[in-house]
């Protein structure tokens, strides 16, 4: 057989509207790629994006950025891929990617063929595949809906709660898309390499290689030194490895780099899960070509018994409102988690919806154990100064707003042993001091679901680009 010729893959940037240099953009395209791709989304931002329908990036950066995508895709007939559409991938963030595109076509004049995919998967078939797994098996059985490694099983109120359901689909749909002639294909979740993968391993190019690829790509230039989320990688695959590296004199691919990046935002780094199968690490081999490429080899792809996709959905839990303070007096400082428990007390005493756990109030002491909380090591060394964060959490607005105001005003004038001053013991550096921070979600479904064939669950919706035949 006739050696498949080497492929050359895009990435721009880590997430669509993080941005990328025109310099490395231009550079990258100098090298001939046949496909520019992009990963637009995530669920590190928090449940808030997908539950709310909102994206958490800005408009105008994600139009700058497919504007420069779209035109060099079109210019050399070469795709373009964009996955998690909108940065959570629902169906409100689908339309809102589209929007954009459309417009760019129509302003730009571009032509072609859009494929769109939805990837929202119905509460009716998630309580359906329920039914159908008598509710959750422990993972190792052939349950319709099985819960993630230490996650909890599924609970059929969870999904009636649900604002938004979406699944975060492999490779398979959109190489189907690819293979009806789509141009630019856009899809809701993705699982982070597909986009990457699709055309390579539609070409016949081994499925382990090209998703491990996928997998460098998906951050872009975050696996070089110095890591950034906003420039440019590119990728050459042939049948036996890949090797990656940067657009931009700044930057530089190192084997501790890209193995590094190999195991982000994994567990196990011989065994790295994916919709339909597992990435086999093993005999993986990393290997500096110069002073700014690694060649990469030896990984395989092990397919599952069964296709199984990562449903995420997401809950409203109530509202939010904060105020910030800081705090620099010693005394207080000392004393800050009696006054903490003091003020609390006293809150709750006014407000019996936080003893009744319908609502919560919580402190946060940046400076101390902001981040870390109680596994906070270094948490006995008194700082000089603390950012005080209170924040009430409420089933209204309303109730939000009032027990954050009450709570500030009752730590601001809180009395404590040795206090020298009634003026104040909170320093406020914004006037109004309390923000209404609006609607709170959490991750709702977070569990992995049997599908039997992931193109005919989530077909493509074919269109001109632009309105444009």
């Amino acid at each position: 057989m006739t050696p498949l010729p080497p492929i050359r893959i895009l990435s721009p940037t880590a997430i669509l509207g993080y941005g990328f240099p025109e310099s490395s953009f231009a550079a990258g395209l100098k090298m001939n790629p046949d496909v520019i791709a992009v990963d637009a989304g995530s669920t590190d931002p928090g449940p808030y994006y997908l539950g709310a329908g909102i994206s958490f990036t800005t408009r105008p950066a994600v139009k700058r950025d497919l504007k420069l995508m779209l035109a060099a895709g079109r210019e050399r007939n070469i795709p373009v891929l964009i996955g998690s559409a909108g940065g959570a991938g629902a169906r409100q963030h689908l339309d809102w990617c589209v929007d954009i595109i459309h417009e760019i076509a129509t302003e730009d004049g571009l032509a072609g063929k859009l494929a769109v995919i939805p990837t929202d998967i119905g509460k009716d078939s998630v309580r359906a595949a329920l039914g159908g797994s008598n509710g959750n098996d422990n993972g190792n059985g052939n349950g319709a809906i099985r819960p993630m490694p230490a996650g909890p099983p599924l609970a059929e109120e969870a999904v009636i709660a649900s604002t938004n359901i979406v699944a975060q689909i492999g490779e398979a749909p959109l190489i189907s898309a690819l293979a009806d002639g789509a141009d630019v294909v856009i899809a809701g979740r993705c699982y982070d390499p597909a986009v990457f993968a699709a055309l390579p391993i539609m070409r016949g190019y081994p499925v382990g290689l090209s998703l491990h690829m996928g997998k460098i790509l998906e951050c872009a230039a975050i696996a070089a030194v110095p890591g950034s989320g906003a420039d440019c990688m590119f990728a050459t695959l042939d049948e036996t490895g890949f090797t990656v590296e940067t657009l931009s004199d700044d930057r530089i691919c190192t084997v501790t780099s890209v193995a590094a990046h190999t195991l982000y935002e994994k567990s196990d780094p011989y065994r790295l899960p994916g919709p339909g199968g597992t990435l086999d690490l093993a005999n993986t081999a990393f290997e500096q070509l110069d002073d700014r490429r690694v060649r990469v080899t030896g990984t395989i792809f092990d397919p599952s018994p069964c296709h199984m996709i990562k449903l995420e959905g997401a809950r409203r839990t109530g509202y939010r409102t904060v105020s910030i303070a800081g705090v620099r007096a010693p005394d207080f400082i000392a004393g800050l988690d009696d006054i903490l428990d003091g003020a609390r007390a006293t809150v709750t005493g006014q407000f019996p919806q936080i003893m009744q756990d319908t609502a919560t109030l919580l402190f946060r002491a940046y400076g101390r154990d902001g981040v870390m909380g109680s596994l906070e090591p270094e948490r006995h060394q008194l700082p000089h100064e603390i950012g005080l964060i209170i924040e009430a959490v409420a089933p209204t607005q309303d109730l939000a707003d009032a027990i954050c105001a009450f709570a500030r005003s009752t730590l601001l004038h809180f009395g404590y042993e040795g206090r020298k001053s009634t003026a104040g013991n909170l320093a406020f550096p914004y006037s109004p001091s309390d923000f209404k921070a609006g609607e709170v979600y959490e991750f709702s479904v977070y569990h992995l679901m049997r599908i039997d064939d992931p193109v005919a669950v989530f077909p493509a919706e074919m269109m001109p680009l632009g309105g444009r035949p």
